[in-house]
């Protein structure tokens, strides 16, 4: 899944897209710093949270010095399909 990262928000949470030069992307914001891999990490648990995952199990597949990334998500798209209508992703055709 492809996201952009906000750290330092006042607020963790994740919604709507963020326009991007690769495509939309979802938007995750986190309260940690980007240093040493917190921001990943944090946006690793918030996007698994928001999902109804258990915080390891989203994955960072790329982008760990970015705001940029992309993130493994595990689980049937189908099943998970409504869960990101929710968050601000639309379906795809």
């Amino acid at each position: 899944m492809a996201v952009k990262v906000t750290p330092k928000s006042r607020r963790p949470g994740v919604g709507g897209l963020a326009p991007s030069a690769s495509g939309p992307r979802l938007r995750v914001a986190v309260t940690d710093a980007p240093e040493d891999g917190r921001a990943s990490r944090a946006a690793c648990a918030t996007l698994a949270r928001a999902l109804g995952m258990s915080a390891s199990a989203v994955s960072l597949v790329s982008g760990a010095t970015s705001r940029e990334k992309t993130l493994f998500v595990p689980g049937d798209p189908a099943t998970l399909a409504p869960r990101l209508q929710v968050l601000g992703v639309p379906p795809e055709s």
